[in-house]
């Protein structure tokens, strides 16, 4: 099995891709939501790519 064979409700983190999917929100909010918060604990940069910490996000988004 490889990582792309991880369902998406096991990934730890995930691209702006999958969680615009995952999260029903658009791709071009989440970025923006990313890109003002930088140091917010649901963010992970590799390089220039934007990941989102899955639990993590899945908590801010229950409190809305």
């Amino acid at each position: 099995m490889n990582y792309t064979d991880v369902p998406i409700w096991e990934k730890y983190t995930l691209t702006i891709e999958e969680a615009s999917k995952y999260f029903r929100i658009g791709e071009n909010k989440l970025r923006r939501l990313a890109e003002e918060n930088p140091s917010a604990g649901w963010i992970i940069m590799n390089g220039n790519r934007i990941q989102i910490k899955r639990k993590h996000f899945e908590k801010i988004i229950d409190t809305l």
